[in-house]
């Protein structure tokens, strides 16, 4: 009776040491996988980052195309004023 209480015993710690060990694993792939898409959503962010700082850059560069164009035609409409009031006079 001992003997089979021993037997059971053992054969229950090696169903726990191997259940342990494959949870182990388990988790090691999950810290694995929980890293690398920790690693992947970093370099998304950088990316959108850049792409924010470009789009950023090209946005500033045409509204300081379009205030110099409507200086231009606001210079050009004053003109066209002073021209016609000069005319009438």
């Amino acid at each position: 009776m001992r003997l089979a209480l021993t037997l059971s015993a053992a054969v229950a710690s090696l169903a726990l040491t191997a259940c342990s060990q494959k949870t182990e694993n388990h988790a090691a792939e999950a810290a694995d996988q929980a890293g690398a898409a920790a690693a992947s959503a970093a370099n998304d962010t950088a990316a959108n980052a850049d792409a924010a700082a470009a789009n950023t850059a090209v946005a500033v560069d045409n509204a300081a195309d379009n205030a110099q164009a409507a200086a231009g035609a606001a210079a050009r409409k004053t003109d066209a004023a002073v021209d016609a009031a000069a005319r009438t006079e």
